[in-house]
């Protein structure tokens, strides 16, 4: 599953984000989900989420 719907990822899952700093490379984070920060139902490039640990990235890939 990819990251762009807010309501299949759920606090505790497994999850890659995508940081700011490497949206460009493109290099993925592995983390599991302390909370969500996008509002939206739905976002193109997909749900901000923080990871344990204070990471914020962009969701791409649901394990």
């Amino acid at each position: 599953m990819d990251g762009t719907i807010r309501k299949q990822i759920a606090i505790g899952a497994k999850v890659l984000v995508v940081q700011k700093q490497d949206q460009r490379s493109g290099k993925l984070t592995e983390g599991v989900v302390q909370r969500l920060l996008t509002n939206s139902q739905v976002h193109p490039r997909g749900i901000k989420v923080m990871l344990e640990g204070g990471i914020v990235g962009r969701v791409q890939k649901i394990q």
